[in-house]
C-alpha cells in the first residue's frame, strides 16, 4: 500500500541527518541536507495526509516548503557574501564570525 513511500521519505530523512553528521566541513552540504531533511518530512507529511485523509497535512507541506524556500535563499545570499569577504566558505573559518 503507501509502506513503500513511507519507507522512502525515512530513507531520505535518514539521508539527510547522515550528510549534516558525516560532513561538518562543506557548509554548502549541510545546507542541502537540511533542504533534504525538509523535503521527506514534507514528502511524509502528504502521504499521511492522503491516507486519513485530511487536508492538514497538505497545508503543513506548504508551509514547511515556503520555509525551506526562504531559508534557502537568505541562507545562500550570506554564504555568497561570507564568501567575498573571507574567500572560503570552510566551516572551520566560520569561528572568526564570533568577534
Amino acid at each position: 500500500m503507501y509502506y513503500e513511500y513511507l519507507t522512502v521519505g525515512i530513507i531520505l530523512f535518514i539521508l539527510g541527518v547522515l550528510g549534516i553528521v558525516l560532513n561538518r566541513s562543506n557548509l554548502i552540504i549541510m545546507l542541502m541536507s537540511i533542504e533534504l531533511m525538509l523535503l521527506a518530512i514534507s514528502f511524509l507529511f502528504l502521504i499521511n495526509s492522503v491516507v486519513i485523509d485530511n487536508l492538514i497535512g497538505q497545508i503543513f507541506t506548504i508551509l514547511i516548503l515556503t520555509v525551506a524556500a526562504a531559508e534557502s535563499a537568505i541562507g545562500l545570499a550570506i554564504l555568497v557574501a561570507y564568501y567575498r569577504v573571507r574567500g572560503t566558505i570552510a566551516v572551520r573559518s566560520l569561528n572568526l564570525l564570533r568577534g
